[in-house]
């Protein structure tokens, strides 16, 4: 088979080089193009030597170019994914900063949450930017897989008004149905069955099957409980599962901030939490982790392009979805999945427009999501919660109305526990002004906010978090690392 793939936004170098060796390991995909697209040529020309690398030492007739021109990386594309984070960690700094002078601790603050929506506001305009050069220079009829956060808000606005077949798809789904595995003592996840429904970090395991024998609640909590690391860093979603009856299937920092109990109170939030990596609650524990994997791959770039010289194992090929679903359409070799999609009745009880994360199978035909599924009600009442702020946002977004921003804001759950409207309004405008560069449609609103923020009476205070870390240095990344391989 002979077709291109794009890939904006591939300067992400670990993560495409991971889409990329997947791709690989479709035995059909072996003489196809990849067009490698980004911002940053720096990033393009280090992915480009690896991607190059993997090519000529597994004797693969597989093309790749590189070129910060983006309609010609889509040009004739018949697949494009995006992976792009519009403002880098600069911006993802001030999602982070400017809402803990509100008192709003975020672990991540990518989905929504006050630096999810910002996020979503610098994201949605490229997000329609990259729906029309598909519609006008891609092959026709291309498929767009977003991979980019805030997922429902980016795919929301592909679909409604970017009008580019779109598909959102994550990871969060495989990874908690790998822990729920390894609790209930399964020798490999593929001995489990599961139904995953909900929203995009907000999906909920309401039907287990483990070697065909159904999971209930006392059953699934007793071996959360029982497990001796998952007990301690899972807190949150533990207690959310006794509470809901289903588990989450995301992780406990991220669903933290997504919900109004458990964030709201900096001296309760050490309770919930755990600092054995970023993921479990650390205050902005993602952009941390972001800035050390960013400055370990440009300083450790050579070891990198050593280990692309092994060959390419099927057997170690990704659950990422993209390579799976190329597969799936080009080959009819079914593949189920849960994928992001307009609702339109395949969730019951979530409003129509939403975008919703649920299973579906693909083949020859395309996507075809399984329908009719209801989620329980306390699942169903955390999901609208989420998706009547993202609806806002993303219309926001659309017309650069800062006040629908505010209101978006202001309705969202973690935000709304912490702050005040006063607070909301002047947070939302020091972060539109802090990010003007990157938020084309609200240039005509900066003055004013600008204006407000001179003469604002609203209290803020400096602080860190609840639960902050320093960004570790190279040498201490080394060190820790030479500890780990010791050990093991």
């Amino acid at each position: 088979m002979s077709f291109k793939i794009a890939i904006i936004g591939a300067g992400s170098v670990g993560f495409t080089k991971k889409l990329f060796t997947d791709l690989l390991c479709v035995p059909e995909f072996r003489d196809v193009e990849v067009a490698l697209t980004d911002i940053s040529q720096h990033n393009l020309e280090m992915i480009k030597a690896i991607l190059d690398r993997i090519i000529e030492s597994n004797g693969l007739a597989v093309k790749v170019t590189a070129t910060t021109e983006r309609r010609l990386a889509l040009e004739g594309a018949k697949y494009v994914i995006s992976c792009v984070r519009v403002g880098g960690l600069e911006a993802y700094a001030d999602d982070i900063r400017i809402p803990l002078k509100y008192g709003i601790d975020q672990c991540v603050g990518d989905t929504i949450c006050a630096g999810g929506i910002l996020y979503g506001q610098r994201n949605i305009p490229v997000i329609l930017d990259f729906c029309k050069d598909i519609r006008e220079v891609a092959a026709p009829g291309a498929k767009f897989l977003n991979y980019a956060n805030p997922m429902a808000m980016n795919t929301w606005a592909a679909i409604e008004y970017g009008k580019v077949d779109t598909v959102g798809l994550c990871h969060g789904v495989q990874h908690g149905a790998e822990q729920i595995a390894e609790v209930l003592g399964a020798k490999s996840v593929s001995e489990l069955d599961y139904i995953c429904s909900g929203i995009n970090h907000q999906t909920w395991f309401v039907d287990l099957r483990l070697n065909g024998r159904k999971i209930g609640k006392d059953e699934l909590i007793a071996a959360f409980e029982a497990h001796p690391v998952f007990s301690q860093q899972e807190k949150l979603r533990i207690d959310v599962l006794k509470r809901f009856g289903v588990y989450s299937t995301e992780s406990n920092g991220h669903l933290s901030e997504y919900l109004p109990w458990y964030r709201k109170r900096p001296d309760e939030i050490g309770r919930w939490i755990d600092m054995s990596d970023w993921i479990h609650g650390e205050t902005g524990g993602y952009l941390r982790h972001s800035t050390e994997t960013r400055n370990w791959f440009e300083t450790e770039f050579p070891q990198f392009l050593e280990q692309a010289s092994k060959p390419v194992d099927p057997a170690k090929r990704s659950n990422e979805h993209a390579s799976h679903i190329l597969e799936a359409l080009e080959t009819g070799r079914v593949y189920r999945g849960h994928f992001n999609v307009r609702n339109n009745g395949v969730i019951t009880n979530l409003p129509h427009d939403a975008i919703i994360e649920s299973p579906g199978f693909v083949d020859r035909f395309g996507i075809n999501m399984v329908s009719g599924i209801t989620i329980p009600e306390a699942c169903a009442a955390t999901c609208v919660a989420s998706i009547n702020v993202q609806r806002m946002s993303v219309h926001a977004a659309v017309t650069g109305d800062i006040d629908l921003l505010k209101l978006a804001v202001l309705h969202d759950p973690l935000v709304g526990a912490v702050s005040t409207p006063e607070e909301v309004w002047q947070m939302v405008d020091e972060m539109v002004v802090a990010q003007a560069r990157w938020l084309p449609q609200y240039a005509d609103a900066v003055p004013a906010a600008k204006d407000r923020l001179s003469r604002s009476t609203v209290k803020t205070r400096d602080w860190a978090g609840a639960a902050r870390r320093n960004v570790r240095s190279i040498e201490e990344l080394r060190a820790e690392k030479a500890l780990l391989k010791k050990a093991v």
